[in-house]
Parts: structure tokens; C-alpha cells; sequence
């Protein structure tokens, strides 16, 4: 049988990830929107490194890393279940000391200059696999590393970088091996800012702030190659795939957040001498949003199951990733028209999020990416319907 209850630790871990999020966090919201139209980052970093110093005494640090580090290591399911709390505000708060997954491949030198410096904080990394044109197409790299003596020399571009403006290491992905293709001719290297690439911030409609990369002759020595030579896109798979699941988590927490402020405004509205809430025209959106959280929620909470037991969970993690960046779209234009041009105004925060969830549909694989991947799992016997746990 499938026992969907926590135990009494996990409740209390999620109860307390709740209560710091609701006390020290979301108090920062205006201050973010306030930032944002002037132009300001949207918080000090001085103050989300002691939002993190502080959850970090509190025992929160590392949720996901393994116990060796110092983490938590609460595991998939909880990971989620907490990214679902943080999701609930839109200030760019997050849990320190953890790290890129494909980085505890590092070998123990790799592990003393990049691993460990970004579990401290000390650090910060970022992921650089797409390319102008290729978009989520990540076979099509051109990025080339030629060898030259001890050293490779990398040139290329890198767009929509996440962190890329703010990071001092990158883990790229280059050509190695022009003739074998992506699954055997790609290098993952890392490579330090002050090697010399460059990096240029991309202006988006939202919160996230990506950036394009550029290296020209960028030498970097044979010691900084991640895993070995040629095998960098199975790296590179492991890294979209491993964490998928999170996308979805966080916008159920934004949507939850959202539709329970559609709620509160449906029974204090009044229109025609009656509160909103009574109309049936409300209480469908309301109930279909209700619906479409919860079918999020339990599609994302099997595909952080199937990463905590180790098995293949990259067709549940598309299905999740889907499902919650649809669903996350249409509980925010619902809770906008709920709120009519009260929610259209910059008073309240309901604009952001619509501009910030817009990106879910095209970040980590659009929904036509996971649609196609979805479909050609089925259709060439990969995934099979009708099985449980399986």
C-alpha cells in the first residue's frame, strides 16, 4: 500500500521551513518590489546571507547534500516538500550549502577548490551547456576544446546562463571530439572566471537574470577536466535530470500561496450587493485551480520518490515538470482576474509572479521538449502505461 502521511520529524521539519519562510522571508517582499522598480538587485546579498546563517543555525543547511558534507541529506521527497514552502514567497531566498549534483564527481583535488568553497557559500558555480540557436537542442553544441599541450584552449558561446553573471566557476560543456558525436565527443571542464571568459547580463520580463558567456582562447589546464574526457554529456543529462522535479515544487508553492490570496479576496469582494465568492463563475476557478495544485503536487511528489529510490526518473520528472509549469500559468491568470485590475496594478504582487511563472514553461526544457519527450517514451516502449511504482 502507498503510504502518503509524513512521519511526526518530517512534519515538524516542514512546520518549522514554513514558520522561517512566513517570519523572515516573506517580510522582504516589499522591499523586492520596491527594488524592482528602481532598478536595484532585488536583496542585499549581506541580507540573504544572513537569512541563510541564521536557517543554518537553526539546522537547516545542506538540505540535499549528502551527510560527508555536513548536509541534511533529507532526500528527494522532503527536498521537495521544502522547495514548496520556499516557492510560496518570490523574494530569491534558498537554503545554503548545497552544490550542482554532477560536482561531487570532482576528484579530491577538483573537491578542495570547487565542491567544498560552494557548499560554504564561499563560491558560486553556474551550468553552461546552451548555445545561441540551439535552445533546449543540447546535442547541437559548437562550443569547441582544442588540446594544446597540457592545456585545452575553449571557444564559443554559452546563452541564458543561470548565475552567469554572478559566477566565478562554470562547469562548460565544449567539443572534444568533433567526429563521435555529443554522447561521446563532449568535455565538461571547469573553468574559472579569471581564465578569462566573459560574461553579459540578459534583461528578461522577470526575476530570473541569466547572462551569455564568451570564450575566446580560454585556456584552461587538463587537471580542471570534470569526469573524464569525452564523456561530459552524460554529466550534463544527469545534471537537467536529477532536479527537475524542483521546478515544479516551487511553483506549487507560489500557486497555493496565490489561490489562498484569491480565497480571501473572493469573500470580502462584494459585486451587485453579494461577495464575490458567491458567484459560480469564481467558484469554478477556484475549484479547478484547487485541482490542478493538487495533481501537480502528488505527480511531483512521485517523481522526487522515484530519484530518492534511485530508479529512472526522467519520464516522471517531464510529466511533473509539464504539469506544474501549465498549472502554475493558469492559477496565476485566474488570480488575476479574480482580483480584476486590482491584481493587474503593481500594489500588489500577483503581476510578478505572472511574469516570473511564464518562465517555467521555457526554462530546464519547454513544454514542448517534455511534450516530445513524453510521447517518444511511449511510443518507442521506453515508458508503458498502466503501472504503479514500476
Amino acid at each position: 500500500m502507498v503510504d502518503f502521511s509524513l512521519s511526526d520529524e518530517e512534519r515538524q521539519i516542514r512546520d518549522t521551513v514554513r514558520a522561517f519562510i512566513t517570519r523572515e522571508v516573506m517580510p522582504l517582499e516589499q522591499e523586492v518590489l520596491r527594488n524592482e522598480r528602481t532598478g536595484a538587485p532585488a536583496v542585499d546579498p549581506s541580507v540573504l546571507r544572513e537569512l541563510r546563517d541564521k536557517a543554518r543555525r537553526a539546522g537547516f543547511w545542506g538540505i540535499n547534500t549528502p551527510e560527508e558534507y555536513g548536509g541534511m541529506n533529507l532526500g528527494a521527497v522532503m527536498t521537495a516538500i521544502l522547495v514548496m514552502e520556499t516557492g510560496r514567497t518570490f523574494v530569491p531566498f534558498s537554503f545554503g550549502g548545497t552544490a550542482d549534483n554532477i560536482l561531487y564527481g570532482c576528484d579530491d583535488e577538483q573537491k578542495k577548490r570547487y565542491l567544498i568553497p560552494t557548499l560554504e557559500g564561499e563560491r558560486r558555480s553556474c551550468f553552461a551547456i546552451t548555445e545561441p540557436g540551439a535552445g533546449s537542442d543540447a546535442r547541437n553544441i559548437r562550443t569547441r576544446a582544442v588540446r594544446d599541450g597540457g592545456d585545452w584552449v575553449i571557444n564559443g558561446e554559452k546563452t541564458f546562463i543561470t548565475g552567469g553573471a554572478e559566477a566565478d566557476f562554470v562547469m562548460v560543456f565544449a567539443v572534444t571530439d568533433p567526429g563521435r558525436g555529443a554522447d561521446g565527443g563532449v568535455t565538461c571542464f571547469l573553468v574559472d572566471r579569471d581564465m578569462g571568459w566573459k560574461s553579459e547580463p540578459i534583461p528578461t520580463m522577470g526575476q530570473w537574470g541569466p547572462a551569455s558567456l564568451v570564450f575566446d582562447d580560454v585556456r584552461v589546464p587538463a587537471a580542471n577536466v570534470l569526469g573524464e574526457v569525452n564523456q561530459g554529456f552524460p554529466l550534463a543529462m544527469r545534471w537537467i535530470g536529477q532536479g527537475r522535479y524542483i521546478i515544479p515544487a516551487h511553483a506549487i508553492g507560489a500557486a497555493e500561496r496565490m489561490l489562498q490570496m484569491a480565497v480571501d479576496y473572493a469573500k470580502i469582494r462584494c459585486s451587485m450587493g453579494r461577495p464575490i465568492a458567491d458567484y459560480q463563475a469564481i467558484q469554478w476557478q477556484i475549484a479547478d485551480s484547487q485541482v490542478e495544485i493538487e495533481s501537480a503536487k502528488w505527480l511531483t511528489l512521485y517523481a522526487a520518490w522515484r530519484v530518492q529510490q534511485g530508479m529512472d526518473a526522467r519520464h516522471a520528472s517531464s510529466i511533473a515538470k509539464l504539469q506544474g509549469a501549465t498549472m502554475a500559468n493558469q492559477v496565476v491568470d485566474r488570480v488575476l482576474q479574480i482580483h480584476g485590475g486590482l491584481g493587474y496594478t503593481k500594489e500588489l504582487p500577483i503581476e510578478r509572479w505572472y511574469r516570473e511563472l511564464r518562465l517555467l514553461r521555457i526554462f530546464e526544457g519547454t513544454d514542448e521538449i517534455q511534450r516530445r519527450t513524453i510521447a517518444r517514451n511511449l511510443l518507442k516502449g521506453h515508458a508503458r502505461l498502466g503501472g504503479i511504482g514500476e
